[in-house]
C-alpha cells in the first residue's frame, strides 16, 4: 500500500527543511532595517555626531542605523585655503530651531551651517585647538580653546566672513566648552576644576563677557558641558567622573552612568536612552553607547569625537529660535 502524505504534512516538512543550513542549523532570517529618513527635519530619533575619520559633521539615524546627512568644508562653500580650519571637528549643536548647526574643529575653525542646503552661512578662526562653540542671544558667538586657554567672542556678520570678522579674546583655563543659559541670561563655561558664569554685555559690534561667578568643581580637566534635556541643569564631565549641575540650588551630583573620560553626553525625551561617547582609541571611539555601556550607534572606521541628540535645546534657546543678524 503506497503511504499518502497530505499537503498539510508536506507543507511543514518542506518548511522545516529551508529553515535549516546544510549542517542542520536553523537559518538566521536577514535583518530588514527601516530606511533612514528622507530629510534632517523627518528625524524621529537621529543624533550628530563630530566624526574626524572622515573631517565631517554627520548626522546619524539610530533605527535604520545609517548616516544619511553630513557636511564637510570641502563639499561646501568654505574657501579652500581654509580647509584645515575644520581638521578634526570636535563639537556640533543643533541650534535655530533645528534649522542649523554650529560646529567647531580642532584645527581651529568655527562654522554656522545650514542643514538644508549645507551651506555655511558664517565661519571664522578662533584658532588654540577650538573645542566647543555657542550662540549669544543676539547672534553673536563665543567658542573655547584649550590650547592658549581661552575664550573668543565674535561679531557674526553672514554677509562679511571670515576675513575682518571682529573678535574678542577673554583668558580661561582648560578652554572645552561654552552653554548659552536662556533663563538666567548667563554664559556658562567648565574651565579647569572651576564652573565660571559670564553676562554678556549685549553690544553687537563689541561684544564681551563680564565675569559672575566662580564654583569650585571636583577633579579637573572639566570638559563637556552639556545641557540636560528639559531640565533646568547641566551635564558636565571631567576625567574621572559624569556629574549632573543643578541651577536652582548649583549642586553638583555624581550621575548614574559608567565613569571616566567621558567626551560628550546627551540626553532626551523618556524614550531616548541618554547617549555618551567614551574613547576606544586615543579621544575617538567608533560606538556611541548608552549610560550602561550598551550600544546604541556603531559604525566600523567612524572616529567620533562627540555625539548629541537632535532635540530642541530649551535651556539655550527660546521656543522657535530663528537665526539672527547682529545689528
Amino acid at each position: 500500500m503506497k503511504k499518502i502524505i497530505s499537503l498539510g504534512i508536506l507543507s511543514a516538512i518542506l518548511s522545516v527543511a529551508c529553515a535549516k543550513k546544510g549542517n542542520g542549523e536553523p537559518v538566521t532570517p536577514p535583518v530588514t532595517q527601516p530606511d533612514p529618513p528622507a530629510s534632517v527635519a523627518d528625524c524621529k530619533k537621529c543624533m550628530v555626531l563630530s566624526e574626524q575619520a572622515q573631517q565631517r559633521v554627520a548626522i546619524a539615524d539610530v533605527p535604520s542605523k545609517k548616516i544619511f546627512w553630513q557636511w564637510t568644508p570641502q563639499s561646501s562653500n568654505v574657501q579652500a585655503a581654509h580647509y584645515a580650519w575644520f581638521s578634526n571637528i570636535s563639537d556640533a549643536k543643533i541650534v535655530y530651531n533645528g534649522q542649523y548647526i554650529l560646529t567647531t574643529a580642532s584645527g581651529g575653525g568655527v562654522a554656522l551651517i545650514r542643514i538644508a542646503d549645507k551651506k555655511t552661512v558664517w565661519y571664522a578662526y578662533a584658532g588654540g585647538n577650538t573645542h566647543s562653540a555657542e550662540l549669544l542671544p543676539d547672534g553673536n558667538i563665543v567658542s573655547a580653546s584649550s590650547t592658549g586657554n581661552f575664550l573668543m567672542l565674535f561679531k557674526v556678520d553672514t554677509l562679511h566672513f571670515p576675513e575682518n570678522v571682529y573678535t574678542k579674546k577673554l583668558t580661561i583655563d582648560f578652554g572645552h566648552n561654552v552653554v548659552w543659559d536662556h533663563k538666567n541670561q548667563l554664559l556658562w563655561t567648565a574651565a579647569g576644576h572651576e564652573l565660571k558664569s559670564f553676562r554678556y554685555n549685549f553690544n553687537c559690534a563689541q561684544p564681551d563677557l563680564e565675569p559672575v561667578e566662580t564654583l569650585p568643581l571636583p577633579g579637573k580637566e572639566a570638559h563637556d558641558l552639556f545641557p540636560v534635556y528639559n531640565e533646568d541643569a547641566l551635564w558636565l564631565t571631567n576625567t574621572t567622573n559624569v556629574y549632573k549641575f543643578t541651577l536652582a540650588d548649583k549642586k553638583l551630583t555624581q550621575a548614574d552612568v559608567i565613569q571616566a573620560n567621558i567626551k560628550s553626553v546627551s540626553s532626551g525625551p523618556a524614550d531616548f536612552p541618554l547617549i555618551i561617547i567614551r574613547p576606544k582609541v586615543s579621544w575617538w571611539t567608533d560606538e556611541v553607547i548608552d549610560a550602561k555601556g550598551n550600544g546604541i550607534f556603531y559604525e566600523a572606521g567612524l572616529k567620533i569625537y562627540k555625539a548629541r541628540w537632535v532635540l530642541p535645546n530649551n535651556f539655550s534657546y527660546p521656543a522657535g529660535h530663528e537665526i539672527r543678524q547682529c545689528k
